[in-house]
């Protein structure tokens, strides 16, 4: 999980850590969603470190929501691993992107919101708080 759901951060649920191994595990929260929205047959999870599974990643990507890690490394990695898979037309969704550090952390604004638009790949379509959707070009 990302750091700010690490043990001794504010957004820590004890209740997604898998005790056997000791790490957070949500991916069971995910399949439950998935049942619950009947959305089995529409939703591919697809679990791995995100760079390696893009590496191996071949289809064009119609709504691409970056939720990730809130380091710089992290974030940096998920835009240059996945932005390009994006389809003309598709939508980038990033989530938790600040312009005012004083309210959240600057990765997602610096290493994926700002490079897309700075790229011209990209145009902004949307915001929602945090949330903010490009369309490309």
């Amino acid at each position: 999980g990302s750091e700010e759901t690490q043990a001794g951060w504010e957004h820590h649920d004890p209740e997604v850590v898998d005790q056997r191994i000791n790490k957070m595990d949500t991916l069971p929260f995910l399949r439950r969603a998935l049942w619950d929205a009947e959305l089995e047959d529409t939703v591919i999870a697809v679990v791995g470190a995100s760079p390696r599974v893009a590496t191996v990643w071949s289809t064009e990507i119609a709504m691409l929501f970056i939720d990730g890690g809130h380091g710089a490394e992290h974030a940096a990695a998920d835009y240059r691993s996945w932005a390009h898979h994006v389809t003309q037309g598709g939508v980038l969704a990033i989530h938790d992107v600040f312009t005012d550090p004083a309210d959240g952390g600057q990765a997602p604004h610096d290493e994926i919101y700002r490079p897309a638009l700075d790229s011209g790949a990209f145009v902004e379509i949307g915001a929602t708080g945090s949330l903010r959707l490009l369309r490309r070009q």
